[in-house]
C-alpha cells in the first residue's frame, strides 16, 4: 500500500480529522502565499528605492560583483570542509569571513574616497583579501579548469570594484588616475595618421596649402633680398606659382574670405620674425603699482615737447588735488556736542543718513562738514557718523578707489573692492581717463 492509498483509508475512516486538517493546510498556504507577497513587494520597494538615480552600470557592476563574491565564498566553504575539516555550526560562521573583509574594506574605501578623494589603505586591503581568498579557494580544486576558475572569480569582483572607485573618482575631482604619455592616439598623431583637433579632412588640407604658400613666399622672398642666383629665383618663384595654384584650386583660397586672411596672417608672421628680438615684453611677476605714473606727472608726460601752454592751463587741465579725509587728521581738536535728547538724536540720524546714501549712489564719499552743512548738525557728531559709515563696503570702494587714483592715505579696515562702474573722487571730481 503506498502512501496515497494510506492518506485515503485515514480519510474515510476520520472524516472530521481530514476535513480540519485540509482547512487547516489550506489556511497555512494562504498566510505563507501572504507572507512571501508582502515580503517580496517590501523587497522590491527597498531595491527601487535604492535603484532610483543610479545608472545602470552600476547597478550592473554590484550585481555581478555580488555573483563573483558568492562564488568565492562557495570556495571558502568547500576549503573550510574538505582542508580544515570544519563542520556545523562552526563552518557555517566562518567560512566566509574573508569576503565580509573585502565588502568592509570596499565600503572604507569608498567612504575615503568621497572624503579625501583617495581610497587609502582600505583600497589596498581589498586587493590583498581578494588575492588571499583566490588562493585558498584554488587549493582545494580537483582540476586545473576549477583551479583557474577558482582564481579568476573574486579577482572578477574586485576589477569590477575598481572600475566603480575609478567612475566615482572622476566624478569627484573631474581628473582620472593617471595620464599615460604613450598612448594608441598620441602615437597615431605624432606619426601624421591622425589629427589632433575636431577639424575635418577638407580643413586640414586647406591649412597645410596655405601654410605651403607662405613659406614658399617667404623662400623668395629671403632669396631676392639675399640677391640669390636667378636661377634659384626661378626655382622658388616657380615653386610659389605651384603652391598659389593648388591653393586656390583645392583650397578655394580665391573665394573664401576667412582662408584669405588666414593666409595673409601666416605671411605676416613669418615675414616679421626678426621683430621678435625688439620686442619689449613687460615683466609678468613686475608689481602694477611700480608702472603706474604720479598723477601729476601724467598729465605733464602727455604734452608734447616743447609745448608753450602755459602754466595755469596745465594747472587747470590736470586733476583737482584730493582732499585728505579729516577723519584721520590728528591734530582736530576735539568738538563739545550738546546734549540731545533720544529723539531729536534719531531724526538726526535719518536725516544724515538720507543725505548720505544720495551721495553715496552718485559715486561721491560726503565729507563731515559737508554732512554738518547739509543736514544741519554739529560737525562733531557728522564727524561721528561718518567715522562709522565710511567702513561699508560702497564707501570704502570709493575711499579704495581714490587712494589707488591719487595716493591718498588708506581710510577704511576691509581689503580694496574693484567697482567697475565710473568712480568719482572723495571731493566729487571724475576720475582722469
Amino acid at each position: 500500500m503506498n502512501s496515497l492509498d494510506e492518506i485515503s483509508a485515514f480519510a474515510a475512516q476520520n472524516p472530521l480529522i481530514a476535513v480540519l486538517g485540509c482547512v487547516l493546510g489550506l489556511a497555512l498556504l494562504v498566510l505563507l502565499c501572504l507572507i512571501l507577497r508582502t515580503a517580496f513587494t517590501a523587497s522590491a520597494r527597498v531595491i527601487s528605492r535604492w535603484a532610483e538615480g543610479r545608472p545602470a552600470e552600476d547597478i550592473l557592476t554590484i550585481v555581478a560583483a555580488s555573483i563573483a563574491t558568492a562564488v568565492s565564498a562557495q570556495g571558502m566553504w568547500r576549503f573550510f570542509g574538505d582542508v580544515l575539516g570544519f563542520d556545523g555550526p562552526l563552518r557555517l560562521l566562518l567560512f566566509a569571513f574573508i569576503e565580509v573583509a573585502v565588502i568592509t574594506s570596499a565600503v572604507r574605501a569608498r567612504r575615503n574616497m568621497r572624503e579625501n578623494y583617495s581610497a587609502g589603505i582600505d583600497g589596498v586591503a581589498v586587493w590583498v583579501l581578494t588575492c588571499l581568498s583566490a588562493v585558498l579557494a584554488s587549493m582545494d580544486a580537483r582540476s586545473a579548469p576549477e583551479v583557474i576558475f577558482r582564481l579568476a572569480a573574486p579577482l572578477v569582483a574586485a576589477w569590477l570594484w575598481e572600475r566603480g572607485m575609478a567612475i566615482e573618482r572622476r566624478k569627484l575631482t573631474g581628473r582620472g588616475r593617471i595620464n599615460w604619455r604613450f598612448t594608441p592616439e598620441r602615437i597615431l598623431v605624432r606619426i601624421g595618421l591622425a589629427e589632433a583637433t575636431d577639424r575635418t579632412a577638407s580643413e586640414v588640407d586647406a591649412h597645410r596649402r596655405l601654410t605651403r604658400v607662405a613659406l614658399a613666399a617667404k623662400r623668395a622672398r629671403a632669396l631676392r633680398e639675399a640677391g640669390a642666383s636667378e636661377r634659384k629665383m626661378r626655382a622658388a618663384l616657380a615653386k610659389l606659382d605651384r603652391a598659389m595654384d593648388r591653393a586656390v584650386e583645392y583650397a578655394g583660397l580665391a573665394v573664401d574670405e576667412e582662408r584669405q586672411k588666414a593666409l595673409l596672417a601666416q605671411i605676416g608672421a613669418l615675414y616679421n620674425t626678426a621683430a621678435l628680438i625688439d620686442l619689449d615684453p613687460p615683466v609678468p611677476w613686475e608689481h602694477k603699482d611700480n608702472k603706474q605714473q604720479s598723477p601729476a606727472a601724467a598729465p605733464a608726460a602727455a604734452l608734447p615737447a616743447g609745448s608753450s601752454q602755459p602754466a595755469q592751463q596745465q594747472a587747470q587741465a590736470s586733476p583737482a588735488p584730493p582732499i585728505v579725509d579729516e577723519d584721520e587728521e590728528e591734530d582736530v581738536p576735539a568738538e563739545e556736542l550738546p546734549a540731545f535728547d533720544t529723539a531729536q538724536r534719531a531724526a538726526m540720524i535719518r536725516a544724515a543718513r538720507r543725505y548720505w546714501d544720495e551721495q553715496i549712489e552718485r559715486k561721491y564719499v560726503p565729507r563731515a562738514a559737508d554732512i554738518a552743512k547739509e543736514v544741519g548738525i554739529p560737525l562733531g557728531l557728522a564727524r561721528e557718523f561718518r567715522a562709522l559709515w565710511k567702513l561699508e563696503p560702497k564707501a570704502h570702494a570709493l575711499l579704495e578707489a581714490a587712494y589707488k587714483e591719487h595716493g591718498i592715505p588708506d581710510t577704511g579696515t576691509f581689503p580694496a573692492i574693484e567697482v567697475p562702474e565710473p568712480i568719482m573722487s572723495v571731493n566729487g571730481s571724475a576720475k582722469s581717463a
